[in-house]
């Protein structure tokens, strides 16, 4: 500052501006003029050096110019205000934060505007045009107008008051678009992304392409909230709406349009009610520029008041009209408003500005040097600010201007090295540090990658998973082969089929007359059994319950296992499900489960089975879970505590009826099973000699295999009991999947004690390695030899060649589903010819191999037992009632006969369980060839004796 009185004045100045960054003070309209005329350009070159000063430190600033276009005083100053509208006219090189907006200025602005096009004869028809009663409607003709301006001032661009997001009309439609991605959050990423793009680019054509129409969301948007809520105005017809709501557009809509009309009316009356209003909207604008608390804390980052400089306020640019609306709208408004008004008025100009409060040349006495007065016309204007504003003096009084008039000696130059400038503090504020552009990038960068991280962990962990979400009844877990599979309960758009390989993802697609695999894939039944869940939940809501299938559905090709169980378990479940839905009024519901690979996942599985039961009460009970395996006591515990029941089809557990109340099995107990394979021992057995016999298992040591071990402890007693010798018991390993027999067929055939019968405690995909050696190893292939084995070779196919037995050995074996008998009293082959894929069109029996292993009739009765305890009475029943209720199940008809619950005790194995007995030998012209030693159908409780199962002699 190069005079006494500048650096005084912006001291004062920066003192304000100080006080500004932690509240908000009263601004006063600061008014400088010299004592005498002669000194009026130096206040104006003061003005301007004030200007400069507050430009370098940051201040955003704009300057009046000194002359302005209209025909009167009052129109020039509203033309002024009008101007600074334009961002642009703000500047502030240094400024920390991005430019002002002026919606409000800019709304007045578009008005006035439109007025102007409709010509002077508004709002009356135009000149020679057709006369008023025709029906002119002064109203519509602004609004057409202004949706021809869009609603902006006229010559002004789309884009001039900045990015669109930043206005309500703009927030809004983003704001849908973020509800929108959240709704399609669990589609694929590039689906959800699409969708918002798509949105955002149809809102853009519909508010910034189409002409001839008002914005959209326009009575949403901040300025029409003012323009429609300020009490500076006032509707000329009270029965008008005066409201504006998000959810009432129309009314919203009528409301501008009333109030526009009205204003344009007062317009173009021009007077002070122009300038006023330009002023208010002035305000309103800035004060929104520095609200503090707003979404991106501006007001906590602009941290000095805006500042208009005015250095020469006269008549030529309107600018003590302008000084006097200043004042006069503060006085009328209670809000306060951050602008910092400083203008130069000529010594001879300043009687114009006699209603001011305070008188400068009589404060303070002429011993005080300019500082301290300057000082105590500030505190006096303060104090009297809130009295002088009061209706109720006397005199009226400009309250908000603080005229300071400089003596001749503070306007004197300083020599170069006694000028300097004051400046306030400028430490930056936390908000200005934390929420800013650099830290909101860092913030979308760390969020990208957190985001991205947390994507990738979910697609890790989860089945289905979109950008931010995952479907959480399926996980990933670590396959036999080094792959993955998918396991829990399949919802949403979960299906197991998609996570098998595409050779046995289309095992059931083989063609019948090869003589192996079904005619249908686990992908065409869980679309079926999909399609069923739909129909029931939108026609039957309200009358339905829904069974868990749980089974094997993974595959493991290295490893010699396929999901055939799983996928023969699957269609018996879906054959139920579709006879059922289309005979009965209680519908069913089947959610699929996978245990993977052999079911070695099924804990984990019954976690997920329990999280979605306690979701879903229509869940009553759980069909499967067909394999023995070590963590059967733990799936079944977690089951139960749940409170659902399980119906197994083939699982032939002993221990498991006897631990828990909640298991119900169709499977014959291998402790049965075995006292059952003892009627064909003890015809094996030559009283009076001594036979010597073998218990022949997998080793199960690595592995969660408990069937094995089960079948080894009741097959070696049961031989014990019958008075052979029994061998120590050998146990056979897996290399790569295959069985290594040769050493064990070795020591067994060529020492002193070869066993007349081997019971084989293994799996069925074991017995063709181990024929292979026992015809083949020398010691055995000339010696008659029987072997004996569980329920698991009920899936051997011995009548295609696929499966064959050495021409020494006869093999008896167990199957735990008799179907022969039972098929002349069942619809069972009908039922499946008419709703199961592939069948249609040739003949469906007991002996087609789709359904030769029993699996697929086994959970086909056992989903419909589960079901009719559920739908008992021909109502829903909840799943503790369906716990009970299967305990009173007696179902003729089945296809393994009838079953039978009735019988069953708490925490012990019932009777009636189907089963036959089967003899496989090979004949002279070298095939297998086996037939059926004694049988019962389930529900048949009698028991079997020798003379039934009387075994042949084959030579």
């Amino acid at each position: 500052m190069s005079t006494e009185g500048g650096i005084e004045v912006q001291r004062q100045l920066e003192t304000l501006i100080r006080d500004f960054r932690t509240s908000e003070p009263p601004m006063p309209v600061v008014v400088l003029h010299s004592e005498e005329a002669a000194e009026d350009s130096r206040v104006t070159g003061l003005v301007g050096e004030l200007h400069n000063g507050q430009n370098a430190h940051g201040t955003r600033c704009a300057v009046a110019p000194t002359a302005q276009e209209g025909p009167t005083e009052v129109l020039r100053a509203a033309h002024l205000v009008r101007d600074l509208g334009d961002p642009k006219q703000w500047g502030g090189r240094h400024s920390i934060y991005r430019r002002y907006a002026f919606p409000r200025v800019r709304l007045v602005h578009a008005i006035e505007d439109a007025v102007g096009a409709l010509g002077a004869d508004w709002p009356g028809p135009a000149a020679g045009s057709a006369p008023p009663e025709t029906g002119h409607d002064p109203a519509q003709a602004l609004l057409n107008q202004l949706a021809k301006q869009r609603w902006r001032p006229s010559g002004t661009a789309r884009w001039h008051s900045g990015l669109p997001m930043f206005d309500m009309a703009h927030i809004l439609p983003a704001s849908l678009v973020t509800v929108l991605a959240a709704l399609l959050a669990r589609s694929d990423w590039y689906m959800a992304v699409a969708s918002g793009v798509g949105f955002l680019l149809l809102l853009a054509v519909l508010n910034y392409v189409l002409p001839g129409r008002a914005p959209i969301f326009l009575w949403l948007r901040r300025e029409s909230r003012w323009f429609m809520t300020t009490t500076f105005l006032r509707a000329a017809v009270q029965d008008r709406p005066t409201e504006v709501s998000l959810l009432r557009p129309v009314r919203s809509w009528k409301a501008i349009a009333a109030r526009a009309y009205d204003v344009a009316e007062a317009l173009k009356a021009g007077h002070e009610f122009q300038l006023q209003l330009y002023v208010l909207a002035l305000f309103e604008d800035l004060r929104d520029n520095h609200r503090r608390r707003s979404w991106d804390l501006r007001g906590f980052k602009r941290l000095r008041p805006p500042m208009l400089f005015v250095p020469q306020a006269g008549t030529d640019n309107g600018g003590l009209e302008l000084i006097k609306a200043v004042s006069d709208v503060r006085s009328r408004r209670s809000e306060l408003d951050p602008l910092l008004l400083v203008a130069a008025v000529r010594a001879d100009d300043v009687r114009r500005l006699e209603r001011s409060v305070v008188q400068g040349v009589h404060a303070g006495g002429p011993d005080q040097g300019f500082q301290a007065r300057l000082r105590g016309w500030y505190d006096e204007w303060a104090r009297n600010l809130r009295a002088e504003q009061s209706p109720s003096r006397e005199r009226a009084v400009l309250p908000w201007v603080l005229k300071i008039p400089l003596p001749q000696d503070e306007l004197r130059q300083l020599p170069d090295r006694q000028r300097h400038c004051v400046k306030a503090a400028t430490r930056p504020t936390v908000a200005r540090v934390v929420w800013a552009l650099h830290t909101l990038a860092l913030v979308l960068v760390l969020t990208v990658a957190t985001a991205a991280w947390r994507t990738g962990r979910l697609s890790d962990e989860y089945c289905s998973a979109s950008l931010l979400t995952a479907n959480r009844d399926t996980e990933r877990r670590p396959g036999p082969d080094g792959g993955t599979e998918c396991i829990g309960i399949a919802t949403g758009d979960v299906r197991f089929s998609d996570w098998l390989p595409h050779d046995t993802g289309e095992t059931g697609a083989k063609a019948l007359s090869d003589g192996h695999g079904a005619p249908w894939s686990v992908g065409e039944l869980e679309g079926r059994i999909a399609k069923e869940n739909d129909e029931v939940l939108a026609k039957h809501a309200d009358r339905y319950v829904t069974v868990v299938y749980a089974g094997p559905l993974s595959a493991d090709p290295d490893g010699g296992s396929s999901p055939v169980k799983g996928l023969e378990e699957l269609a018996g479940v879906y054959l139920a499900q579709a006879v059922i839905n289309d005979t009965f009024t209680v519908k069913l519901r089947v959610l699929v489960a996978n245990g993977g690979v052999d079911l070695h996942h099924q804990a984990d599985m019954a976690d997920a089975v329990a999280a979605y039961a306690a979701k879903d009460p229509t869940v009553v009970g759980v069909v499967g879970t067909g394999r023995d395996l070590k963590s059967s006591t733990e799936t079944t515990r977690k089951l139960r505590n749940a409170g659902l029941p399980v119906v197994s089809g083939t699982n032939s557990a002993t221990y498991l009826p006897r631990d828990f109340s909640n298991w119900f099995s169709l499977a014959a107990t291998d402790e049965w099973q075995s006292a059952q394979l003892g009627l064909i021992a003890q015809q094996l057995r030559t009283p009076g000699r001594t036979q010597y016999a073998l218990v022949l298992a997998r080793d199960t040591k690595k592995t969660d295999d408990r069937y094995t071990t089960e079948q080894a402890r009741y097959g070696g007693a049961m031989l014990a009991d019958h008075g052979f010798t029994p061998l120590p018991e050998r146990r056979y390993t897996l290399n790569g999947g295959k069985p290594e027999f040769r050493l064990h067929t070795e020591e067994i055939c060529r020492g002193d004690r070869v066993p007349s019968v081997i019971y084989f405690a293994g799996r069925v995909e074991d017995v063709d390695p181990l024929m292979t050696q026992l015809g083949t190893e020398p010691g055995c292939a000339r010696k008659k030899m029987s072997v004996i084995t569980g329920d698991d070779l009920s899936k051997a196919d011995f009548s295609q060649g696929e499966d064959a037995v050495a021409p020494n050995v006869t093999l008896y074996h167990a199957a735990l589903a008799e179907l022969q008998e039972a098929a002349s009293g069942t619809r069972f082959y009908e039922d499946a010819r008419k709703y199961l894929p592939g069948l249609g069109g040739q003949p469906v029996s007991y002996d087609t191999p789709a359904f030769a292993s029993g699996q697929t009739a086994l959970s086909h009765d056992a989903t419909r037992a589960l079901y009719w305890a559920a739908s008992r009475d021909g109502v829903p029943q909840s799943r503790a009632a369906t716990w009970v209720n299967l305990r009173t199940v007696k179902l003729q008809g089945m296809a393994t006969g009838t079953i039978d619950f009735t019988d069953a005790p708490l925490y012990g194995g019932r009777k009636g369980h189907s089963i036959v007995l089967k003899e496989v030998w090979r004949t002279k012209e070298g095939a297998s060839k086996s037939r059926v030693v004694c049988r019962r159908v389930a529900g048949d409780a009698r028991a079997l004796t020798e003379k039934e199962c009387a075994i042949g002699h084959h030579g």
